[in-house]
Order: structure tokens, then sequence, then C-alpha cells
């Protein structure tokens, strides 16, 4: 009877303990086979409809929860492709254009040392250029120079050849002096006269070059007679223009014959021997009648009358 009572006892334990655990495995098991028997037992008591809509839901829920992750990984995927591709094409750019500043400036390294040995050239080049025509420009007037001194000792050698060969005329009296431009020449004549004399004929006379002169019908004439002491180193007639005296005349032709090439000598006023034969050789040149004397043609020559 104990036995009995025993085993009643552990048979009721073990049922309670198997009511007290049978809910949740039954609920989970019918949930397992796919939740026919809840929604069964839902809408026994009333509520089938709440049953299907909370399965809905959580299908739903869950069907969304995936879409929304599933976009989110594209998104990412997509943005971190992008992001890859964006740092490619940075690292591909700066490599570029590493590679571009690279070439330029081996480019560069190139042309710099072309462009100053151009330049070096080119400055030496120039600096010739300027130094043969400086060289040119002194060669220039040395051989000026040179040539101005060589002209001007060959007319003195001419003026002195002519002088020395030109022969000097002191008689005027062949035909080729009887024209009107030297009839003063052809019909001179010494004229001895005391100083009262020379006073009561002419109004003008002068004392140069050591002697006295008187003006007549456009000629200077010496004055023989009119004081003891005169010198001439000439003897006969000057031609005279602008109311000029004997020594201005014959000053004007000795320059005037230096400027032509002739060595008349010193410009001292004085008709002397050089200058005489200056007169000669120029007149001989020129085609005129050798007076070796200032006459009219020779100053119109010369360009003074």
């Amino acid at each position: 009877m104990k036995r009995i009572v025993f085993l009643t006892c552990i048979g009721s334990l073990a049922l309670v303990l198997t009511a007290l655990g049978a809910p949740r495995g039954k609920s989970t098991h019918g949930s397992a086979r796919g939740g026919a028997r809840t929604a069964h037992v839902a809408s026994a008591r009333g509520g089938s409809h709440v049953g299907h809509a909370t399965i809905s839901r959580s299908a739903g829920s869950r069907g969304g929860s995936h879409s929304v992750a599933r976009a989110s990984n594209v998104r990412s995927s997509r943005v971190e492709a992008a992001r890859v591709r964006s740092a490619r094409s940075a690292a591909t750019n700066a490599r570029m254009a590493s590679r571009n500043r690279a070439t330029i400036n081996r480019e560069r390294n190139l042309t710099r040392p072309n462009a100053v040995r151009c330049n070096r050239v080119e400055a030496a080049r120039l600096r010739n250029e300027r130094t043969a025509q400086a060289n040119e420009r002194i060669n220039a007037r040395r051989n000026l120079t040179a040539s101005q001194r060589r002209n001007l000792t060959l007319g003195r050698n001419v003026a002195i050849n002519r002088a020395a060969n030109a022969r000097v005329v002191n008689n005027w009296r062949n035909a080729r002096f009887r024209g009107s431009n030297y009839s003063a020449f052809y019909n001179y004549n010494r004229q001895w006269h005391d100083r009262g004399w020379w006073t009561n004929h002419h109004s003008r006379i002068v004392f140069v070059l050591g002697g006295w002169w008187y003006w007549n019908a456009g000629y200077w004439y010496p004055a023989w007679g009119y004081d003891s002491s005169s010198y001439y180193p000439y003897d006969g007639p000057i031609y005279g223009y602008g109311d000029r005296t004997p020594d201005q005349i014959i000053v004007n032709v000795q320059v005037a014959l230096q400027r032509e090439g002739y060595d008349a000598g010193a410009t001292d006023g004085s008709l002397g021997p050089q200058t005489r034969g200056a007169l000669a050789a120029f007149q001989s040149d020129h085609g005129l009648a050798v007076t070796s004397a200032v006459d009219r043609p020779t100053l119109q020559t010369l360009g003074l009358a």
C-alpha cells in the first residue's frame, strides 16, 4: 500500500513537472511547424485576424530589414568602389603629374645649358661685331688722317715743284700783255719824283711793307722818290679792290693760294719771291698770262675780285 502511494506521488510529481514545461514546448513546436496551431487557437478564441496580421507584420518586418540591409550594403559597396576609383585616379594623376614635372625639369635642365651657351655665343658675337665696328671706325679715321696728310704733303710738294718749275716774269713787254686786263703791266714805267710832286698829283698815298704806294686807275704802284729810304721787295703794279691797301690784298692772295694747294710762304702781306712763284704756277695751271703778280684775272680766278 505504501509502495502504491509512493509511486502515485512520484507519478503526480512527474505530471506536474510535465504540465509546467508543456506550454513552452508546445508553443515552440507549434511555431516550428509554421504556426498553424497557434493561429487556430487564436482563431478559436476570436482573434484569428490579429494572429494573421501579427504573422504578416513579422514576415514583413523581417523582409524589410533584409531589403534595407541589402540596399545599405549596395550603397556602401558603391561608395567604397567610388572611393577606390577616386583614390586610384588621384594616384594616377599624381604619377602623371610627377612624370610631367620630371619631364619638364629634364627639358629645362637640357635647355638651360643650351640657352646659356647660346647667350654666351650671342654675347661674344655682339662683342666681336662691336669691336670690328670700332676697329673699322678707328681705321677709317686713321686712313682719313693719313690720306689728308698725304694729300697735304702732295699738295705742298706739287706747289713747291710748280713754283720751282714756273718762271717768275719781271718783263711785261711781250704781245700777251697788250690786252686791257694787263695794260697796267704792259705800260708800266718807273717814275722818280719827290714827295711834293707825288702829293700834288695823287690824293691817295700809303706807307706799307717798307715803302710808299700811290693809287691810280684801279692799281697800286710804287711811289719812287717819295722817300729815299723806301724799300720795295716787288717793283710793279698790284690790282686793288674793296678799298684795301696793298698789304691786305697780298695777304688775301697768299691765303687763297694756300687753299688751292700752292705754297705761297708766310701770310705776311709781302709779295716776295715765294709768293710770286706760287702766283706764276697758279697762273700757268689756269691758262692765265704769267705775270707773277697780282692782276685782275688772277684775283677773279681765285674768287677774290
